[in-house]
């Protein structure tokens, strides 16, 4: 109870704020669970592991830098019974406070055909660790515009690993149609469940998930056909229709609301949509479990 608790402190803390910084090894459980599709992430990290992101798989001894994006499906794979380092996540309305931060996002290490992890030396680390434990010491503090500085730290760090160069020890063992599928099908159960009605799916069509994993729409729609049988847009239909009815049966909010939450902008538009999917309204659905 203890753990479940403070990790949800650790999420409480990190929506309201839109920031954390933390040394790994005193918040690991915390950093296994927190919610990766509102937050960035970039972890500065020493030991040996596998990452996979997106289409790739990086395995990397020694010190990294890693990037992670909120849209780009990724898991971390630890090989060796020690493993240090830092993390810090932040939303991307927290960074884009500042003037600059829509190129930075923009930058190699954010995006799909990108690489997102860097190799560190010595020399390098040492640098690296202080910009994190300062973070770490601003968040803690009362100062007026500690948002701005660790925003400051944040582009410090993106700047860094710009004038580095890119780990290319990654290999790909599946055909990119396989790859790119894996990657929207993982992406896609990411949006979901939908927890609040004030913030409302984000991604709706198969332009919205070629544009989120930057390749073409047509290519993403000729990858995913040939390798489950069904279209893109199959896909995002029946997952939105299996929310509409988990929120239409465990939850209290207005049709409207959960109209609005699925991404439609007018109720009647949710209902013919339903309808259409289902033969059933969204009233009658839930009137049916009542």
């Amino acid at each position: 109870m203890k753990v479940k608790r403070v990790i949800s402190e650790f999420n409480n803390e990190l929506k309201l704020k839109g920031f954390k910084a933390f040394k790994i090894e005193e918040d690991s459980n915390a950093t296994r669970i927190y919610s990766r599709k509102e937050f960035y992430k970039i972890c500065l990290t020493t030991g040996k592991s596998i990452i996979h992101y997106a289409d790739k798989s990086f395995q990397q001894e020694g010190t990294v830098l890693f990037f992670g994006n909120p849209h780009i499906p990724y898991s971390w794979e630890t090989l060796s019974t020690t493993y240090t380092g830092y993390t810090c996540l932040f939303s991307e309305t927290f960074l884009r406070q500042s003037d600059c931060s829509e190129s930075l996002l923009q930058s190699p290490f954010f995006k799909m055909d990108g690489t997102p992890l860097l190799e560190i030396q010595e020399e390098q680390r040492l640098f690296l660790n202080t910009l994190f434990r300062k973070m770490i010491e601003e968040q803690e503090n009362d100062y007026t515009f500690k948002g701005e500085l660790i925003r400051n730290y944040i582009h410090l760090i993106i700047h860094e690993a710009l004038k580095l160069q890119p780990s290319e020890h990654y290999h790909q063992t599946r055909k990119a149609t396989a790859r790119i599928t894996s990657v929207f099908l993982e992406l896609l159960e990411r949006q979901f469940p939908i927890e609040t009605f004030d913030h409302p799916l984000q991604l709706r069509s198969a332009q919205d998930y070629a544009q989120s994993l930057n390749v073409h729409t047509n290519y993403l729609n000729r990858a995913v056909k040939e390798i489950t049988g069904k279209s893109t847009t199959a896909h995002i239909t029946e997952r939105i229709v299996a929310e509409a009815k988990a929120l239409l049966q465990h939850t209290d909010w207005n049709i409207s609301e959960v109209a609005y939450a699925l991404g439609f902008e007018y109720p009647t538009y949710f209902n013919n949509f339903f309808k259409k999917q289902t033969g059933a309204t969204p009233k009658s659905l839930r009137e049916e479990i009542v």
